[in-house]
């Protein structure tokens, strides 16, 4: 949860603004941030080129788990979550990372080292993340694997 807000507050959004604006905001600060302004100054060019990374890396994220984003891939994500298994999973720092059977991966985001205890502990890890996991923590889809 740190890393939504601290990127929240880089791009001076809330968890209600709509990609439209979202957009808006990010286009805004590339324009002011381009490295490409900053011709005539080696140190400010470099300082722009890292300041425009983070302000890159923060608006593809907060996309990624932006309410729109999250209802158009409902669908996919509910059939992934009841219908496949989970094939591993991973805890660091308030993150769980699952992969699911179908190949998906998902994140979610602040989750207590106490729910991960209880996850790995479960009997039925799906069904234990499907309750109290799944539609609980804020998420987003990390990849898909491609079979070959």
């Amino acid at each position: 949860m740190k890393k939504i807000e601290s990127y929240r507050r880089l791009l001076d959004v809330t968890k209600d603004t709509e990609l439209k604006e979202l957009k808006s905001v990010y286009r805004n600060l590339m324009k002011d941030w381009h490295p490409d302004k900053f011709q005539d100054n080696e140190a400010e060019k470099l300082a722009a080129e890292a300041k425009s990374k983070t302000i890159i890396e923060a608006y593809h994220f907060l996309v990624s788990i932006a309410p729109e984003t999250i209802a158009a891939t409902l669908e996919q994500y509910t059939e992934t979550i009841t219908v496949s298994s989970i094939e591993d999973f991973e805890y660091k720092n308030e993150k769980l990372t699952i992969n699911f059977s179908d190949g998906s991966c998902y994140e979610y985001f602040g989750v207590p080292k106490a729910t991960y205890v209880k996850l790995v502990n479960a009997p039925s890890q799906a069904r234990f993340a499907r309750r109290h996991i799944c539609n609980s923590f804020v998420y987003r889809s990390a990849i898909k694997l491609v079979a070959a």
